[in-house]
């Protein structure tokens, strides 16, 4: 049995390598005849235009060989890279301020503990990579300058895409563009999130809904960290990765799908909890399993389960949480 994955994971302890293999046999069919459409849809030309064609295909899994390309494409970073040449380069080279160095310092050996490859002594060691582009990052968007939980995010990039340049840029388009306000100091797009799927679980699953409010337990508590690392060290990496594929093309309402269809799924489990950590100990549960490893029916179950979302739902939902917040700062 191979304990590190083919991401540089070590596997834990108590890995159900059995179910794991059996699923992997299985989905390894599953990406070889997706592997042979993606060629076909990119006709060696490296460029695809939004469709809906290319969506069912992204939702479906983008084979790893071609993930890095898809995801600069659909995301919008390649067309940012191409229009500011060298300008990575430039933010590498110029003054630089030495709080925000010290801070994504602090946490470069904090970042995946578990990954050989983020180890001092791997060759390359991709702490090196790591701090690159966190610190680019945080010259580029001062007023975001560096964030606890940019580091997981920038390091997942690093793996996939191989490159400290592509990786700023998709680095660039989540914070910029696709995520609302999460890492910004006040986090104020991420407390509005956290609000915004309480409301859906009101509306989708009120059960739950009532559980969590008779015992005060808030959704941050449960739930935030799903959001600042889009659940990286949450959900098992080639899920994480299917998300992703996703998030890329069709924005944050995606996490919603991901929450909520955790949530729905396990609600008999969760509804099983009498007390606070009860709860707390239920939401740390249900991100485990064959349910989240088997990332295809799982991708499949986040476009059923929650039924219709509209961004302009959400939208709406973003406006009043933001409000309520707001006024109780």
């Amino acid at each position: 049995f191979c304990r590190v994955d083919p991401y540089g994971f070590e596997r834990p302890e108590d890995f159900d390598y059995a179910s794991y293999e059996a699923f992997f046999s299985r989905y390894l069919v599953v990406l070889t005849r997706r592997a042979i459409k993606w060629s076909k849809l990119l006709k060696g030309n490296n460029s695809i235009q939004k469709s809906l064609k290319v969506k069912r295909y992204i939702r479906k899994g983008i084979p790893n060989e071609h993930r890095a390309l898809i995801w600069m494409i659909v995301s919008g970073a390649q067309a940012s890279m191409e229009q500011n040449p060298g300008y990575y380069q430039r933010l590498l080279e110029g003054e630089k301020n030495d709080k925000l160095l010290e801070a994504i310092k602090t946490d470069m050996n904090r970042t995946f503990p578990d990954n050989v490859k983020f180890r001092k002594t791997a060759d390359p060691c991709l702490q090196h990579a790591l701090y690159n582009v966190l610190v680019a990052y945080g010259h580029h968007n001062k007023a975001v300058g560096y964030c606890q939980g940019m580091n997981f995010i920038a390091g997942y990039l690093i793996l996939i895409t191989k490159n400290e340049e592509e990786s700023f840029w998709l680095l660039d388009a989540l914070i910029g563009r696709i995520l609302p306000d999460y890492y910004s100091p006040a986090m104020l797009g991420l407390k509005t999130d956290q609000e915004v799927l309480g409301e859906l679980v009101k509306m989708k699953v009120p059960a739950v809904a009532e559980l969590m409010e008779s015992h005060g337990v808030m959704w941050t508590l449960v739930v935030s960290r799903w959001f600042i690392c889009l659940f990286i060290d949450i959900l098992p990496v080639e899920t994480v990765l299917r998300i992703w594929d996703c998030l890329f093309y069709e924005g944050s309402k995606i996490i919603f799908r991901v929450a909520l269809t955790l949530i729905k799924q396990n609600q008999a489990f969760i509804l099983e909890a009498t007390n606070f950590p009860d709860i707390c100990d239920k939401f740390k549960q249900i991100t485990k399993g064959t349910f989240v490893t088997e990332c295809h029916s799982f991708m499949q179950k986040i476009f059923t389960d929650p039924g219709s979302l509209s961004m302009a739902t959400i939208n709406k939902l973003r406006e009043t949480c933001r409000e309520k917040l707001l006024s109780q700062g």
